[in-house]
């Protein structure tokens, strides 16, 4: 079965995403972003979940759950807004993981 990409944010920020092919799922209501993830990743047709990084922030007890999947990777993009340095952060650290020192940024 072929995985499919999704987006989520705001209006905004996610406009363009779909002119590249992405499914985009508009979250203005921040208090939804929640609900809006686990059912878009309990669906099973993605295998890549792009979120603001201010969604992100605020989901952090539902992305938990896929924490220790491979799929659906739930990775957070600065908004229209700008960053926040949370994916930043997050990929600094995988990569940290993965050689044992941080040898993109670093830290």
């Amino acid at each position: 079965m072929v995985k499919n990409i999704a987006v989520i944010g705001d209006s905004e920020s996610i406009k363009g995403f779909g002119a590249v092919g992405m499914d985009m799922y508009l979250c203005d209501d921040p208090q939804e972003s929640g609900n809006l993830l686990k059912r878009i990743a309990d669906s099973e047709d993605y295998a890549i979940i792009y979120m603001t990084e201010g969604l992100f922030a605020l989901c952090a007890k539902e992305r938990t759950r896929f924490a220790e999947r491979t799929i659906p990777a739930v990775i957070p993009i600065p908004s229209a807004a700008g960053g926040t340095g949370i994916g930043q952060k997050r990929l600094s650290q995988f990569v940290e993981q993965a050689v044992g020192s941080d040898i993109l940024f670093g830290n």
